[in-house]
């Protein structure tokens, strides 16, 4: 861990797939997996015993950690760090190639007026408008990333939902955001949801895959929890928290039970899943809580924009005000920055 990260986050701390009772194959391998996943039957049974949430512990410890205070070289590493985690997000029914544009430029060079400001992670655009957007980011070391599996409601044959990953990829998309269906989890069709997050995972084959959880229309942090480790199973490369389109979107509980999951799904597989939450973050405050609770629960490995994302618009200008501030003493007025 970097000297700054330890004053942020202080001290602390080919598989097998399930229909019925029928097993598969599926896009990866761990005897770990391939035991838990052999019937629909294991997998349930997994699921449920699986520890339940203390939802009163949960809130408690995120409410300490957030009461945490980073100050100077410590808050300015944080700031960065937030910075290039960011997925530059537009998803918008009236985003036009000009402003995807104007978005990768702003995601290339956050600050025109200070190229030590790094770039962000990702540009996160609809299907339609990976092809601008993987021209505009060419040379760079920013990935193009897509929404995908009829987003933002997953409410789509799966035929469909497959079509949509293979036409962002073929335009060119690094990463694929996938939403599962809420309504097959919610009905107890845990083994369709597992066997739908493998499909898209098999479709994208080296491209990374975020699994949306929606966790606002899961409702209980057990479902989080469950939610999580079948979209591990199922091979995804992040857990993601939201869609941005439902209220509430991304929450520090929430990312507390994700950060567990992965822990907990590293411990037992020795593979690192990131973690992504999206919706709702705005402030440097706001995303530096995070990065708290998600080394605080799963590591400082999980603190590198490989393993940990925000899904955002508006947060990046807070972070670059707030940068100017550590750096300057004087706030940057928010007219500074480009709003796409």
């Amino acid at each position: 861990m970097s000297a700054g990260a330890e004053h942020v986050v202080g001290a602390g701390h080919r598989t097998r797939s399930a229909v019925g009772d029928t097993a598969v194959a599926g896009p990866a391998h761990h005897p770990v997996v391939d035991e838990l996943t052999a019937s629909e039957s294991a997998l349930r049974r997994f699921l449920f015993g699986l520890p339940g949430v203390d939802q009163v512990g949960a809130e408690s410890r995120v409410a300490a950690l957030s009461t945490r205070s980073i100050k100077n070289d410590a808050k300015l590493w944080a700031i960065d760090a937030a910075i290039s985690m960011v997925d530059l997000t537009t998803l918008e029914g009236a985003d036009t190639p000009g402003k995807v544009r104007s978005l990768c430029a702003k995601a290339v060079r956050p600050d025109p007026a200070d190229g030590s400001v790094p770039p962000v992670a990702a540009v996160c655009v609809y299907p339609d408008l990976v092809a601008v957007a993987k021209a505009a980011l060419a040379g760079s070391p920013v990935a193009v990333a897509s929404v995908a599996t009829a987003f933002p409601s997953g409410r789509a044959p799966l035929a469909v939902r497959l079509a949509d990953v293979r036409d962002a990829l073929h335009a060119g998309a690094d990463e694929i955001d996938m939403v599962i269906d809420r309504g097959a989890y919610l009905a107890g069709r845990y083994a369709t949801v597992l066997e739908e997050v493998r499909a898209v995972k098999q479709a994208c084959g080296p491209a990374h895959l975020k699994v949306i959880l929606e966790t606002g229309e899961l409702a209980t942090y057990d479902n989080v929890r469950r939610a999580s480790w079948i979209a591990m199973l199922g091979g995804a490369d992040f857990v993601k928290t939201s869609t941005g389109k439902v209220t509430p979107a991304a929450t520090l509980p929430v990312a507390l039970v994700i950060a567990e999951a992965v822990r907990d799904f590293f411990e037992a597989t020795g593979r690192r899943v990131g973690v992504k939450v999206a919706g709702g973050i705005r402030t440097a405050k706001d995303a530096i809580r995070y990065l708290v609770v998600v080394n605080e629960t799963a590591g400082d490995e999980w603190l590198t924009p490989a393993m940990f994302r925000f899904g955002a618009s508006s947060l990046l200008n807070d972070l670059l005000m707030q940068r100017s501030k550590q750096r300057s003493g004087a706030y940057a007025s928010p007219d500074d920055f480009s709003v796409e």
